[in-house]
């Protein structure tokens, strides 16, 4: 769509409202002047009536009427003179008086409303046919008919008929010459009136965005004003006021704009802080069961070193004791690395992650753990595809504070001699269940058979520091940091419990943009 300025649309629209007002102007001249030819003619036709009457005379020997015979000679053409087609008398009985031969385009509706004239003694018009007028299609034929009296006494009655092609005719070319002062004073009305409007509106508005365009902060009367009072000076004072008032209000937003960044800083700087001591929580609660399961090979390796000591040991023997006391050290040092992985703090970078291979990492970790014990943990890893883009680091954590929530739930309750523990995972893409976006997810499921969560807790459990554990068996933090953890991952955290018979926590995590689409 083309663009139009503000005088461009003022100028088309102030001619089309131009042309309408001319328009209708012209059609109320035209339908006034027609109306004025008509009764005109009108007039003309009962001026003629009555002269007809004068001369309408009786013959002496049986009182028929005639016409003056030197009148009847010249009515013909007085009729063609006045614009009549033709004329019908003819008395109370009917009978034609003129002319003698009658031929006339509406002979019998002529004689027709000549007759009502007759009988009612009063005169009649009436309009009937059809041409095209000036617009429009019009009447063609005019017919005025009147009584004729001799001696006070209705005797005849006379009918004339005019056409008003003629006066149609007459209307049509003055239309032409309106036609013409028509697009003349539509050009300079239009002119003079969007030099009048464009002064009064367009150049104040013009002048304002100048001033705008130009705009400098130092200027204490940004929008100039005149000494009238009317609209655009009083829009220019309201607007130098908001003006003033958004200088003197610009260096508290600036300080307050300041103050949120800074507050955004600290924010984020606090939420690493509580994902840290999260983290620090876990490790520490790792680092008893890793103490313990670095012993055993510690122990083997001080047998094996004790058994090389002796001088009387076969070469054979000796590299077999070497050999298992290297594959000793290695079982130590990837315990250690599992450790010191889980507690390296995160770069914050996501990358694309195989979340099985995490699952399976977590997993080693915990299943000698001390708060593992006596529970049966089961991975059921279904799912045909599990990469996302996540942290490692950041996904360990969620896993690792599900795994312990679980295992510290199944330990407070009835069955923590038989507890067990599944990790499962599937694709969801139904769009009306939990995928996000309408598109496949990877969803990781933790279901234990542990005390479970009552029905009123449930919606609590994700705030920061609640928690149902005993005093120093935990902080509160960890269902908090990993809701958060995946809320920034795009990813997303729901929990399905029963009081008394365990807890599911399913985890959502959208697919890595390659996997989704392939």
């Amino acid at each position: 769509m083309a663009y139009h300025g503000i005088k461009t649309n003022i100028a088309i629209k102030l001619a089309i409202l131009l042309a309408v007002a001319m328009l209708l102007v012209d059609l109320i001249m035209v339908i006034t002047a027609q109306r004025e030819y008509v009764q005109s003619a009108v007039s003309k036709g009962y001026l003629l009536v009555y002269d007809i009457e004068k001369h309408l005379i009786k013959t002496p020997d049986s009182d028929n009427l005639i016409l003056q015979p030197d009148y009847s000679d010249k009515l013909g053409g007085i009729l063609n003179i006045a614009g009549f087609s033709c004329a019908i008398i003819e008395d109370r009985n009917s009978d034609i008086i003129y002319p003698d031969s009658p031929d006339c385009p509406l002979l019998d509706e002529v004689r027709i409303i000549t007759k009502e004239s007759i009988e009612s003694s009063r005169k009649m018009t009436r309009l009937t046919g059809t041409a095209w007028g000036v617009f429009w299609m019009q009447n063609r034929y005019l017919v005025v008919s009147a009584p004729l009296l001799i001696d006070g006494r209705v005797e005849a009655g006379a009918g004339i008929v005019m056409e008003l092609e003629d006066i149609y005719k007459v209307l049509r070319r003055t239309q032409k010459v309106l036609f013409v002062y028509f697009v003349i004073n539509l050009f300079v009305l239009t002119l003079i009136g969007l030099y009048l409007i464009s002064n009064i509106a367009v150049k104040p508005v013009a002048k304002m965005v100048r001033r705008a365009e130009e705009f400098r902060e130092e200027d204490d009367f940004f929008f100039l004003y005149g000494s009238q009072d009317n609209e655009f000076d009083k829009l220019s004072k309201a607007l130098n006021r908001l003006l003033k008032r958004v200088s003197e209000d610009k260096e508290k937003l600036l300080a307050t704009i300041s103050s949120l960044e800074k507050a955004n800083i600290d924010l984020k700087q606090a939420q690493n802080d509580i994902v840290r001591a999260e983290k620090l929580a876990s490790v520490g609660r790792l680092s008893s069961g890793i103490a313990h399961e670095v012993g055993n090979p510690i122990g083997i390796i001080i047998g094996y070193l004790e058994l090389l000591k002796q001088k009387d040991i076969p070469d054979d023997e000796k590299n077999e004791y070497i050999i298992r006391a290297e594959n000793e050290i290695n079982r130590v040092n990837g315990i250690i690395r599992q450790l010191l992985d889980f507690s390296r703090p995160s770069e914050g970078k996501p990358e694309i992650v195989n979340a099985h291979e995490v699952i399976k990492d977590i997993a080693e970790i915990v299943r000698f753990q001390p708060f593992s014990s006596g529970i049966d943990l089961k991975i059921s890893l279904e799912a045909d595809e599990d990469r996302v883009l996540s942290d490692p680091n950041q996904l360990r954590q969620i896993f690792l504070n599900l795994i312990i929530n679980a295992a510290d739930a199944i330990s407070s309750s009835q069955n923590k001699l038989r507890g067990k523990l599944l990790i499962k995972s599937e694709i969801v893409s139904e769009p009306d269940n939990e995928a996000i976006n309408d598109r496949p997810v990877l969803k990781i499921s933790f279901t234990d058979n542990g005390s479970g969560i009552p029905e009123k807790n449930i919606g609590n459990i994700f705030d920061p520091f609640y928690t149902t554990k005993e005093p120093g068996k935990g902080t509160g933090l960890g269902l908090f940091v990993s809701f958060a953890l995946l809320d920034g991952m795009g990813g997303k955290i729901k929990a399905q419990s029963v009081d008394g018979e365990g807890t599911t926590m399913s985890v959502y995590l959208p697919l890595n943009n390659e996997t989704a689409q392939g």
